[in-house]
């Protein structure tokens, strides 16, 4: 392990997350509330970067594999860890686990929350609280590639880590400029956003705090009813096509709108995540038109929570926990697949589960015919039995955590549909559940240990499982040193 290497992520990582900081600070500042919680916060980040900096003076060397997994890692833990002071020491969140379980949840664009009395709480606060979606949204760590001088050795190992999805690649030649394209294409999309829900009559704040949340695919709103409380249908509408849109692979934006290429609208993945949409929208819809007086308005409603529950942003407009099981559980399902590949959306990822599913039926022709050839394509481009391995070991890790969490929270005696759906809900990042965590609940009814067990649940899902569980493997911190000594060791006893 490059220790001195780690060191010099992680404070250029904290130095970042503390220049951030002053965007919520000039918040504050406008609506005039107190500024000390961002400055105490900030000067603490500082200093501890400034101390992980000398620790790290002389970095040299490679950054590889493991490095880069243990920098993501710890770099998503630690911008938490300092991440939450502001919401303790303004004391809108006293207690500090719920405050770190509020802010994990708001890095991860998870959603998910502890508050019961949302509007209470300082802009300030609540401007850093939608914010930290926009800043996990497309990655810190990508953030950092696209403004600091990293190269290529370097940074390709941070973005395998960070980027979701089955198969990782870059836009251009250079890492920095692949970053760079990613974050213009972001900042494109929320100013746009922000600009139509200013044109909707949304105040320039609750414009700014719903592109946040729709752009990170988060879902935290400074209204305790979410985007229902603005009961504007062009809002909702606005927001919801906007979900759909973040929840898209960028690679596709980058050869439809930079390279002027129509072959960015012919994904499979894209078909297959519009197809699911339509269909969900079309038979929720008819499913719950009694509650809302007919079709039309039903699909209103629909509409709006299927594009926030496939693109794992979780803003309501609906208690959809009263809607009939059909409904609920078609929910469930669309939570579980979520959104594409290299999108800020959270869940399996399309792309994963359609892999699986070609995997499957390739398996079923081989049993009935052994000798045929018949490979797994996506795209017009055959699967490499790498890729297909990794994508069923990870499904098979998403559900061993999924049956592991729900048995430990069930520990809380809590519901099963409340127990399950939490866990579901944190590891694919979506925020609301069912039962007590639905749209209208809040995960303020779990204990302090089952809110960390969620927060960590979060960081996987985010990261999609490997770099944690990786970062928990003892080979991964010793030196290559060690290693050769523990391998001749082992040469030497004849093992």
């Amino acid at each position: 392990m490059n220790y001195r290497m780690l060191w010099r992520v992680l404070s250029r990582v904290l130095l970042i997350e503390a220049g951030l900081m002053l965007v919520p600070l000039a918040a504050a500042a406008i609506y005039g509330e107190s500024v000390l919680p961002f400055l105490w916060t900030i000067l603490i980040v500082i200093a501890v970067a400034g101390v992980l900096w000398l620790l790290g003076r002389g970095a040299g060397g490679s950054l590889h594999t493991r490095e880069g997994f243990v920098s993501v890692s710890l770099s998503w833990i630690i911008i938490s860890l300092f991440g939450a002071l502001p919401f303790v020491f303004s004391g809108a969140i006293p207690n500090y686990i719920d405050a770190l379980f509020e802010i994990i949840s708001g890095f991860t664009t998870t959603g998910a929350s502890i508050l019961t009395d949302i509007e209470s709480l300082p802009r300030g606060i609540l401007f850093w609280r939608s914010f930290s979606h926009w800043i996990g949204g497309m990655g810190v760590l990508v953030f950092m590639m696209a403004v600091l001088p990293m190269d290529d050795e370097h940074s390709m190992h941070l973005l395998r880590a960070e980027v979701p999805g089955p198969v990782k690649g870059k836009l251009l030649p250079r890492m920095r400029e692949t970053a760079r394209t990613l974050y213009k294409i972001y900042i494109a999309l929320t100013v746009i956003e922000t600009g139509l829900l200013l044109c909707g009559g949304l105040p320039l704040y609750d414009a700014l705090v719903t592109a946040f949340g729709t752009a990170g695919t988060g879902g935290f709103s400074v209204l305790a009813e979410s985007i229902g409380g603005y009961g504007s249908a062009y809002v909702e509408i606005v927001t919801a096509v906007f979900m759909l849109l973040f929840g898209i692979n960028f690679n596709l934006y980058y050869i439809a709108l930079i390279r002027r290429s129509i072959r960015g609208f012919k994904s499979q993945e894209l078909y297959c995540y519009l197809l699911i949409i339509v269909f969900a929208t079309v038979t929720i819809g008819l499913n719950i038109s009694a509650q809302y007086g007919g079709f039309v308005q039903s699909l209103r409603y629909s509409f709006f929570q299927v594009t926030a529950i496939i693109s794992s942003t979780g803003y309501a407009t609906a208690d959809f926990n009263l809607w009939p099981a059909y409904s609920r559980t078609l929910l469930l399902m669309l939570m579980l697949v979520g959104a594409c590949a290299g999108s800020t959306g959270g869940g399996m990822k399309m792309s994963r589960c359609m892999i699986a599913v070609k995997a499957a039926g390739q398996e079923l022709h081989r049993q009935l015919f052994p000798r045929s050839v018949n490979r797994v394509t996506l795209d017009g481009e055959r699967i490499g039995t790498e890729t297909i391995r990794s994508t069923l070991i990870y499904l098979l890790l998403y559900a061993l955590l999924v049956i592991g969490g729900s048995l430990l929270l069930s520990l809380n005696g809590l519901d099963l549909e409340t127990t399950v759906t939490s866990v579901i809900s944190c590891l694919s990042n979506i925020g609301p559940g069912l039962g007590l965590v639905g749209p209208m609940g809040s995960f303020a009814v779990w204990s302090q240990a089952s809110k960390l067990l969620l927060c960590l649940f979060m960081i996987m899902g985010r990261l999609e499982i490997f770099p944690i569980i990786l970062m928990f493997t003892p080979n991964v911190w010793y030196s290559s040193q060690k290693r050769a000594g523990h391998r001749h060791g082992r040469l030497h006893r004849g093992e």
